[in-house]
């Protein structure tokens, strides 16, 4: 994991650590529009905040930094948590842990039983291993998706790295129609909560550090940058 991080000057130096730039760095999809929020906010954009805001645990929040497709290390074999933005960030008392999933059409990746059904050594160790930072002893369905255990591992890895007290994963939406939200509120059932949109809400101790998730809606008009 590189520990030498340069500062973007403009959205459009976001794009270098895409997999595919000429792929996904395009008008109308997550991570241009994503970039274009956060760039122009310098900060939390004004729907998150609020949404942060939403939790007794993380009024007040301030971000200290935010590191666009932020690589998190997983058990089991190669491939990371690359999260869309990662930040850390801090109450008057507590650091934050925070994992940010950018979306407008775009699913969630493969089902747990699609990802199951490819194969691979190293899954059982990886499955099991986020079991345990998520604090997941019943059966999964095979139609959670995996991207959202992960994502969420992620964020409460970091929390720990950082020795921050909260860890949070928020799915920042710019979808007019929520395509997709099923299966997070999916997600939120399975960690035993009561999804909100435009809220943030704890989900208990999970990984030995607290956990929260939510729900944003983003300005439509980064749709269009």
């Amino acid at each position: 994991m590189p520990h030498i991080y340069i500062p973007a000057r403009s959205a459009d130096d976001w794009a270098q650590f895409l997999a595919d730039p000429e792929k996904h760095w395009r008008t109308g999809y997550s991570a241009r529009t994503l970039a274009h929020s956060w760039q122009d906010a310098d900060g939390f954009p004004s729907e998150i905040q609020e949404a942060l805001a939403s939790n007794e645990y993380l009024a007040g929040l301030q971000l200290l930094l935010a590191l666009p497709e932020h690589q998190v290390p997983l058990v089991g074999g190669s491939r990371p948590s690359q999260n869309d933005i990662w930040a850390l960030a801090r109450t008057s008392t507590d650091l934050v842990s925070i994992a940010v999933e950018g979306k407008v059409k775009e699913p969630f990746g493969p089902t747990m039983s699609d990802w199951l059904a490819e194969g691979s050594k190293g899954k059982s160790a990886r499955l099991a291993f986020l079991r345990r930072e998520l604090n997941l002893n019943e059966e999964l369905a095979g139609t959670i998706r995996y991207q959202l255990l992960h994502r969420t591992a992620s964020a409460i890895i970091e929390a720990k790295r950082f020795g921050a007290t909260h860890a949070v994963m928020i799915v920042h939406s710019f979808s007019p129609s929520r395509d997709w939200i099923q299966d997070f509120e999916q997600f939120a059932s399975l960690l035993r909560v009561e999804s909100a949109v435009n809220k943030t809400v704890s989900a208990g101790i999970r990984g030995g550090v607290h956990l929260h998730i939510g729900w944003v809606c983003g300005n439509e008009k980064y749709l269009l940058k």
